[in-house]
């Protein structure tokens, strides 16, 4: 609990880590000061891309007492503004979610690396963030924890599947290793309520330890403050969720 006479003090920047096949690619990484030790957090930032929204976001967990690392998933295709760069990469088809995966696995194994990380590591993504994050929580087992926010594409039609993008999410269920929590807004269109519903009836015939929360009046993105999207009500009630299912998790 915060009270007035604590100390405070954070350190954040750009740094560089070992991604996919070793490549070195740039994230951001914000950490409390002092000695710790600190639980860790993966921040998975969404297709628009390497955002101003996402470095804050990453911010906010070191201020409640994470190592937060945002590993820029589009570094690959060169640099630029991020609205520039992530266009680029919708014209692409999106990045791989192999590429992606090892890009995670080598955010983990780096924060784990660290002398005052605890040795937990947890992840946390929105939107197409929201979905990398639950197909890390299945297919990596390098993760405590696991955050979705609006997570859209868990379920995919057939139609749907690319060679970046070759099995829906939802079909690895049964090889989630850590608890997940998920944050929806009822007024989505990807993910669908309708979705959500499925996702949830999957996880529940496997028996993992998960826990929805669906908001009324939200849509997609209802925590970017700097959208129409945004609700306030909603996202405080999120963001609080959130810390409350990491701190019992991770801490």
């Amino acid at each position: 609990m915060y009270t007035t006479d604590n100390y405070e003090g954070m350190i954040a920047e750009t740094v560089t880590i070992q991604g996919t096949n070793h490549d070195t690619i740039n994230a951001y990484f914000a950490r409390p000061l002092g000695p710790g030790p600190f639980p860790a957090m993966v921040i998975i930032h969404h297709m628009p891309g390497w955002d101003e929204w996402y470095k804050e976001a990453t911010r906010k967990f070191a201020y409640y007492g994470y190592a937060a690392l945002a590993p820029n998933l589009y570094f690959r295709a060169g640099h630029g503004t991020p609205e520039d760069v992530a266009a680029k990469i919708r014209a692409e088809g999106g990045v791989a979610d192999d590429q992606v995966m090892g890009d995670l696995e080598g955010a983990a194994r780096h924060l784990l690396s660290l002398p005052y990380v605890n040795g937990k590591v947890g992840v946390f993504g929105t939107c197409s963030g929201g979905r990398q994050a639950f197909l890390a929580g299945c297919r990596l087992d390098v993760f405590d924890a696991v955050v979705d926010c609006w997570g859209g594409r868990v379920v995919m039609a057939p139609e749907d599947l690319t060679p970046k993008y070759p099995v829906s999410p939802i079909n690895y269920t049964a090889d989630l290793s850590a608890p997940l929590l998920g944050i929806f807004g009822n007024e989505d269109h990807g993910p669908t309520a309708e979705q959500v519903n499925q996702h949830e009836e999957e996880l529940k015939k496997h028996g993992k330890d998960y826990e929805f929360h669906r908001y009324d009046d939200a849509g997609h993105g209802f925590f970017y403050h700097h959208r129409p999207a945004y609700r306030q009500a909603q996202a405080m009630d999120g963001w609080e969720k959130v810390f409350a299912f990491l701190e019992k998790n991770l801490k």
